[in-house]
């Protein structure tokens, strides 16, 4: 891997990403597999650029990232946040952009654990008076 590049981490439920921005070509991988093989959807490889396209630096940059746990909803939201996270670390005078499109925040949103004497998180048995 080159020298000079910014790692940043982005998280989204039980998704985290370690993004790994090189100045290239503009190839992005996801754990070692070509993004558009990875997310199989073109929707999915669309939000991958997002970024990008709000502060104009699509195809300068190889991306490489490392993504874990979750689902696939999960792990795009964490690699959009360690792609902007990136960025800013490149280049800091691009955050006005990249919070109007509101890729810096975090979303906190997490499952709510199951609690004792209910079936769900919420959801309870069913009472009877008798």
């Amino acid at each position: 891997m080159a020298t000079n590049f910014q790692l940043a981490i982005g998280r989204r439920k039980t998704s985290t990403a370690r993004v790994y921005l090189i100045e290239g070509t503009g190839n992005i991988t996801v754990n070692k597999v070509k993004a558009d093989e990875y997310f199989k959807r073109e929707s999915l490889v669309n939000q991958l650029h997002e970024p990008l396209k709000a502060v104009d630096l699509e195809g300068k940059f190889d991306i490489n990232i490392n993504v874990d746990g979750g689902g696939i909803s999960g792990q795009i939201g964490a690699i959009k946040l360690g792609i902007a996270r990136a960025i800013l670390k490149y280049d800091a005078s691009l955050r006005p952009n990249l919070k109007k499109e509101g890729l810096l925040t975090r979303d906190s949103r997490m499952v709510e654990r199951k609690k004792p004497g209910q079936p769900k998180a919420r959801k309870r048995f069913q009472f009877s008076k008798r």
